[in-house]
């Protein structure tokens, strides 16, 4: 099974207007890839389009994850593949309690994976365990269990109880949409430390972000610059470094220059 996310010559319109305009993208299972880019080169809607947000209209192109078109797969079935997206706004689910609403997405999870012949939901034991265990590394306070999700929470109280979503339902391709924003220096230490012990040999993050700063504490393995909907460059941590050095009209600028010749 081949788990690179591939894609191949995406074109996506957010109502009518084409955002994405044949972008091609490798990420190998395993790295830490980011994608940054100026505001509205097409990072968020990259995002929500591999998760399979109804808004985001694919007019042509491919999306293969696990020798499957995702594109053919409706947003459910992909988190079941193992996707996932961090949000970069969570939003409240009001009347639904953070620990009901994450053993119901891993009890979900089982039941495609068909885990335990007698009973697919995740004995109640060990989810005690595992989600305690989960929100002390992220400094979370365990009263946030009985709470509604994300209701009343603060920005960064939000972006944690993201990355404890990733922790407990353990996926392969974990999407982080500009995780870093809105947050203080000590949240994003958190948050940032928080993924940074998920990553292993088998699961990819790709980090959306416009500043280098979340970079700083999470080191990425590969950097795509996005400029108008499509990859322009692409490097290694260092590329992020000239980014935040030269600003992203320089690369505009090369990118037009290039493409002038």
């Amino acid at each position: 099974m081949n788990t690179d996310l591939v894609i191949k010559d995406l074109r996506v319109n957010v109502e009518d207007k084409e955002i994405l305009k044949g972008l091609d993208l490798t990420v190998k299972p395993g790295t830490i890839h980011a994608i940054m880019g100026p505001n509205g080169s097409g990072k968020s809607t990259l995002a929500y389009t591999l998760m399979g947000h109804p808004g985001y209209t694919v007019t042509s192109g491919e999306i293969w994850y696990k020798d499957q078109n995702i594109l053919e797969l409706e947003a459910d079935e992909r988190s079941k593949l193992g996707l996932f997206l961090a949000f970069q706004y969570p939003v409240a689910i009001p009347g639904v309690t953070v620990a009901n609403f994450l053993r119901s997405a891993i009890n979900a999870h089982r039941a495609e994976e068909g885990k335990d012949s007698k009973s697919t939901s995740i004995p109640v034991a060990q989810f005690r365990k595992e989600l305690r265990a989960n929100m002390a590394a992220l400094e979370i306070d365990e009263s946030f269990v009985r709470r509604y999700l994300n209701e009343g929470f603060s920005g960064g109280e939000k972006k944690r109880i993201e990355i404890l979503q990733m922790a407990m339902l353990k996926p392969n391709m974990a999407i982080m949409d500009e995780t870093d924003s809105g947050l203080d220096i000590d949240a994003l230490r958190v948050v940032a430390e928080g993924a940074n012990t998920l990553r292993n040999a088998d699961r990819a993050i790709l980090m959306v972000t416009h500043y280098q700063r979340l970079l700083n504490y999470i080191k990425p393995h590969v950097v795509s610059m996005l400029v108008d909907g499509r990859v322009v460059r692409e490097g290694g941590a260092e590329l992020a470094l000239e980014l935040e050095e030269k600003g992203y009209d320089f690369i505009r600028e090369e990118v037009l220059s290039n493409a002038s010749k």
